[in-house]
């Protein structure tokens, strides 16, 4: 199952995949039209600063999904066939124990709804708006064998000083990592 990875050290700090996020999840569907909604669309994704670089977060969707285990109306389940935890926005009661329960903070709470914002991955597109969005493919949407195979290859080069450092398996806006 595919799953979204970062890469900080190709992040900028630029945001682009903040706004995507907000467009995608926005009732216009586009920037001119997202830019008037009241309220207005709000990211799913955070860029936090961490040892002078920047980093990219959202939802993990984990397996054993702290949040969903503190939700006490199921508002949050996890669909294991998709390997995402799915928000249902119709039984949230907004009692914010999902924020407090998620280890990595990315769970946010939207006043003027009373209720939760999360990442949803983007389900209903083929790859997630932060990650199409990202100039530098510091975000990569993946299955996890691919990507941590290309990563495993990228530390045996940089450990035995091979010349093949280089950009294994990843060849721009529609690459794919290759099997290894």
């Amino acid at each position: 199952m595919k799953e979204i990875w970062v890469r900080p050290e190709r992040c900028m700090g630029c945001l682009s995949c903040r706004l995507a996020c907000a467009v995608a999840h926005s009732a216009a569907g586009h920037l001119y039209g997202a830019v008037t909604e009241d309220p207005p669309p709000r990211s799913r994704v955070y860029v936090e600063a961490v040892g002078g670089r920047k980093v990219p977060l959202q939802c993990r969707h984990c397996r054993e999904a702290p949040c969903v285990a503190a939700c006490p109306v199921e508002a949050l389940k996890y669909q294991g066939e998709e390997g995402l935890v799915r928000y249902h926005r119709e039984r949230c009661i907004g009692c914010g124990f999902c924020v407090l329960a998620c280890p990595f903070g990315v769970i946010a709470f939207r006043r003027e709804e009373g209720r939760v914002l999360r990442c949803d991955r983007c389900h209903k597109r083929p790859v997630p708006a932060c990650v199409a969005a990202c100039p530098t493919r510091a975000l990569v949407y993946e299955e996890g064998t691919a990507y941590q195979s290309a990563k495993r290859r990228l530390a045996a080069s940089a450990a035995f000083g091979s010349a093949e450092l280089a950009v294994v398996g990843f060849k721009g806006p529609k690459q794919s990592v290759e099997e290894g």
